[in-house]
């Protein structure tokens, strides 16, 4: 039986599980976070594929050279998917509809940003959003040039004195009343989607993001042709195997927000029926080609 390395013991572990045992595949937890490890040791368990490269690049370094596996999505997959501006650069300069945006690299006066925020065509409210983080961490919304100046400031607070990596940000533009869509892509395929939903509560009390870890419901949903034809030319676009693609629809327009090579697996009726059949392929293909 395969055995394949997986580095999350949440709800990704506990659903793919059961299903790839079904189709030959022997799922089990490899620990990448909060160990201690006598490195002089060799390892006691034995993988023949790893699922996705560890989220913390020191420890996934640590694992990585330790067990000297593929992995479906590598290490410079997780990098460039986390990468936000880089996939929105890479994906505009490819033709693929994307979400208006401004880079930012810290340290930029606020002369030069409103500067580039005018030069985009940005009209007011904006979004303001970290580059490398996730789960909506950090993302706010600026009504006017002060209220971007002033987040810019507490961006600014914050990466001087915290141990944080990637100091950068993005100003986007702000798309009312969008429909937000994550669109899963297993092996240039999407294989199911969900819709990120807010309650009507929640958008009277002036919620707007749509992070389900935020409280927001992701329901499945078939997902229009043109919107798979856009996930799939992003995954092919960036070389990534197992994607999530995040896409926006307001007023016609289907633009890419951003990506994710570390997706979370939701509940198998909200994928398509083949989808762990799908998955299973890839796994077994990468450690064969190994």
């Amino acid at each position: 039986m395969l055995r394949l390395a997986v580095t999350t013991s949440s709800e990704t572990f506990e659903r793919m599980r059961d299903p790839l045992a079904a189709r030959g595949i022997d799922v089990e937890h490899l620990r990448a976070k909060q160990f201690a490890l006598d490195l002089s040791t060799p390892p006691t368990d034995e993988f023949d594929v790893g699922f996705v490269y560890p989220s913390r690049t020191m420890e996934g370094g640590v694992v990585a050279a330790r067990h000297d596996i593929p992995w479906v999505n590598t290490r410079d997959d997780v990098l460039t998917s986390r990468n936000k501006a880089g996939v929105v650069a890479a994906l505009s300069r490819a033709d693929i509809p994307v979400i208006e945006s401004v880079y930012v690299s810290n340290p930029t006066d606020d002369a030069a940003l409103m500067d580039a925020v005018e030069q985009a065509g940005l009209d007011y409210p904006v979004v303001v959003k970290p580059n490398s983080t996730t789960r909506g961490v950090g993302i706010a919304k600026a009504h006017d040039p002060d209220s971007l100046s002033g987040l810019v400031d507490h961006l600014n607070l914050v990466h001087d004195y915290r141990a944080t990596g990637d100091k950068s940000y993005l100003v986007q533009e702000w798309l009312p009343d969008a429909r937000d869509y994550r669109a899963m892509v297993v092996d240039g395929t999407v294989v199911g989607a969900v819709e990120r939903r807010l309650s009507d509560r929640a958008r009277a009390d002036g919620r707007w993001k749509h992070n389900v870890h935020r409280g927001a419901d992701a329901v499945g949903v078939d997902l229009p042709d043109r919107h798979r034809r856009i996930a799939e030319t992003v995954a092919d676009e960036l070389g990534i195997r197992y994607l999530g693609v995040d896409l926006l629809e307001s007023n016609g327009r289907v633009v890419v927000s951003e990506t994710n090579a570390r997706p979370t697996i939701d509940d198998d009726a909200k994928y398509d029926d083949d989808f762990f059949d799908r998955l299973a392929a890839l796994v077994e293909r990468v450690a064969k080609n190994s």
